[in-house]
């Protein structure tokens, strides 16, 4: 197996391009133990053995939530400057020595670090690096390819809360963290070793497997084999346009809505009369129905320009939102899940297929580090308003109409988004 960066690991009989698909799918998978998912299991047994409360633990975790995503944006510097494949192998050893010091925390101090280190390497970084990999060695058939990845994540989400919930009534919570950074230490950071190259050019590869004139015949009439033209923006370019800082709305909104929706929800059915186990029932709903959408929405947004697909999003989001506020009743409840997860589906590749559509593959790890920032910071302040509105007022109406107005928002500002044009140098 050749390991220098400079050629494929190993011959294939298709594009090389595909492996690496493969191996962000598993980066995506493994940044579970990071992931809100993961470590609300642990939350339980943190409160009995040390006594804490759960304000206190869901504050630190908020903080350390923060502070991981003020970070995000020197991440996605680091993989410009360093490469999606020295990054993957540093971020995979450091998060799991991250899973083995959350193994040994006794205080929240150390809770704190914990939190930080598993939000900002699995979270952050773990997401951020494959879904800036994938788009380097895909450009027309990117969403595609986005959407196989995407299996990881759902995989993770699916198979991690049961996981621990099992690691954790038969061997503890400390014993939990050490399985997951023993596994990352076996099986990620190697096949990342082995098998990432950061760009198709660094094999003597096109994107998307395209052939050279050599290869095929200068004269070929293969319409596959003509590359599709890319622009590049730098970072500082990126952020003079309009297009740039309405993505970042566009991005923003998904995250503050659904984390606190996600957050509450069992809280919200029950002041609607809807018991825990049906508000269980939706998040799987959720996962199961967005999966098979997800593997359409990459193809779909090879054809449709992504300014569209985000404001089919951002309506989807209103409509959610209104069954929601109605969902009284168990049917309604499952008619929230299904299309909270056919909205989730499209969301999920949209808001990362957008960024290397607009501007390209060089700066790509800068530009995406920076809306992981706003995904992060979403997601650490999105359950805040939930929380105060049901003190205000004892339920969640009022903040559940107020909502509405975000996605009215990203409708607005999806739309604006046109991809910019370059002048000419």
């Amino acid at each position: 197996m050749n390991t220098s960066g400079t050629s494929a690991p190993f011959k294939t009989n298709f594009y090389y391009g595909w492996v690496v698909v493969f191996i962000s799918g598993l980066g995506i998978f493994f940044s579970g133990p990071g992931q809100t998912y993961s470590v609300s299991v642990f939350i339980d047994s943190y409160i009995r053995d040390f006594g804490w409360s759960r304000s206190q633990v869901s504050a630190v975790y908020s903080l350390a939530t923060l502070a991981a995503g003020i970070c995000m944006f020197f991440v996605g510097r680091f993989v410009d400057k360093f490469g999606q494949r020295k990054m993957s192998v540093l971020v995979g050893i450091a998060l799991a020595i991250a899973c083995f010091w959350n193994s040994m925390v006794v205080n929240t101090a150390m809770l704190f670090i914990g939190f930080f280190l598993i939000r900002v390497l699995g979270q952050g970084s773990m997401s951020l690096i494959p879904n800036t990999l994938v788009p380097q060695w895909f450009i027309a058939k990117r969403g595609k390819a986005m959407s196989l990845m995407a299996i990881g994540g759902f995989a993770s989400s699916a198979s991690l809360p049961p996981i621990n919930a099992w690691l954790v009534s038969e061997y503890g919570w400390s014993f939990s963290w050490k399985v997951w950074g023993i596994l990352l230490l076996v099986i990620y950071v190697p096949l990342a070793y082995f098998l990432i190259r950061n760009k198709p050019e660094n094999i003597g590869e096109q994107p998307d497997g395209i052939k050279r004139d050599w290869q095929v015949g200068k004269h070929s009439a293969n319409s596959s084999n003509i590359p599709v033209e890319e622009v590049n923006w730098t970072v500082k370019e990126a952020v003079k346009t309009r297009a740039y800082w309405l993505l970042l709305i566009c991005v923003g909104i998904p995250s503050l809505v659904n984390t606190g929706l996600t957050f509450h929800l069992i809280s919200i059915f029950k002041t609607n009369g809807i018991s825990p186990g049906i508000a269980a029932l939706v998040l799987s709903l959720m996962a199961l129905i967005g999966f098979p959408v997800t593997l359409i929405a990459g193809p779909l947004l090879d054809r449709i320009k992504v300014q569209y697909v985000l404001a089919g999003i951002f309506a989807g989001e209103i409509i959610f939102i209104l069954v929601l506020m109605a969902a009284d009743q168990t049917a309604i409840a499952i008619a929230f899940g299904v299309l909270w997860g056919i909205s989730g589906g499209f969301e999920r590749i949209a808001l990362n297929y957008v960024w290397p559509s607009f501007f390209g593959r060089q700066a790509l790890g800068s530009i995406k580090g920076s809306a992981m920032t706003v995904t992060v910071l979403g997601s650490a302040l999105g359950p805040l308003p939930f929380g105060l509105a049901f003190d205000i007022f004892g339920g969640y109406q009022q903040i559940l109409l107020l909502s509405i107005t975000l996605p009215i928002l990203g409708i607005i500002a999806s739309l604006l988004a046109k991809k910019p044009i370059k002048a000419l140098q």
